[in-house]
């Protein structure tokens, strides 16, 4: 059908119907994506990936990097304490 031709209203209404159902089944699935069941679901998978790789093998790099990270972090928090309970 070229541009110049006119549509029937037939043709409108089952344009009209088809985006209808279009439209709802997007929202439909916007509304899947932002449950909160959802979300968390896809944050833990998240969480996991970073612990575990592609076998389901603990990633110790990044374990250590953490935990080295954790252990500077509450040695500084220490170290502070210490300093301003002299005074």
């Amino acid at each position: 059908m070229s541009d110049t031709q006119a549509r029937t209203t037939e043709q409108i209404e089952a344009d009209i119907a088809a985006t209808r159902a279009r439209l709802a089944t997007t929202v439909d699935e916007l509304v899947d994506r932002a449950h909160p069941r959802n979300v968390a679901k896809r944050q833990v998978e998240q969480a996991k990936a970073q612990v575990f790789d592609e076998r389901g093998q603990l990633r110790t790099q990044k374990l250590i990097a953490v935990g080295g990270a954790v252990v500077g972090v509450v040695g500084m928090l220490l170290v502070i304490r210490r300093l301003v309970g002299r005074r």
